[in-house]
């Protein structure tokens, strides 16, 4: 175990499942149809199927294939979220949570290169793999429990489309496709043939 993961795995607190389930119903009643929060919510439960899929894959060759799927999904969405959402945080008051939002997203994307050092198949894998699902979970917690939640009530309508249709244009510009559907099968759906034969094991 590196430094950086003892770090994270210290500093992340251990929201119960149901301290994160409690916070997302709250997100999600927030939520617009069609808006910037109702799409991150989308984003954030198919990072957390895509954690499951590197997890649960039985060989070498599929899960460095879900890892890809996680590394594209993870960035894009991250990229979305730096590019569009928290901006807009800093703009109305809330530049300490944009400020830890950008750090704790760098921090995930050096854990998320530090898997393509690492036997697949191997405990140390799977133990970095864990670190970093528990970050991102936290991170998503944050967002989801107050962050988004309060940015959501800070904007007037024209704001919120603004923000929905510029999160949509970063993620597809990163992603190259539609945003996916959750699960397996909506993963599949609406790639770019590029995409898909890169990505899919």
């Amino acid at each position: 175990m590196t430094m950086l993961d003892k770090v994270i795995a210290a500093v992340t607190p251990p929201e119960s499942e149901a301290a994160r389930a409690e916070a997302r119903a709250k997100a999600r009643e927030k939520a617009v149809p069609g808006g910037w929060l109702e799409a991150v919510l989308d984003h954030h439960l198919q990072i957390e199927d895509s954690f499951a899929a590197v997890r649960n894959a039985s060989d070498a060759t599929s899960r460095r294939g879900a890892q890809k799927q996680l590394a594209v999904l993870l960035t894009g969405h991250s990229l979305a979220e730096e590019a569009v959402i928290y901006p807009a945080l800093a703009l109305n008051g809330e530049k300490a949570h944009a400020t830890s939002a950008y750090t704790e997203q760098s921090a995930a994307k050096v854990q998320l290169a530090g898997l393509d050092e690492l036997d697949p198949m191997s405990q140390d894998y799977l133990d970095k793999l864990e670190h970093l699902r528990g970050a991102v979970l936290h991170h998503v917690y944050e967002e989801e429990k107050n962050w988004f939640c309060d940015l959501q009530d800070k904007l007037d309508k024209g704001a919120h489309d603004k923000l929905a249709a510029r999160y949509a244009e970063e993620f597809r510009r990163y992603i190259g496709m539609a945003p996916p559907q959750r699960g397996a099968q909506g993963m599949a759906q609406g790639m770019s043939p590029g995409y898909a034969q890169g990505i899919a094991p």
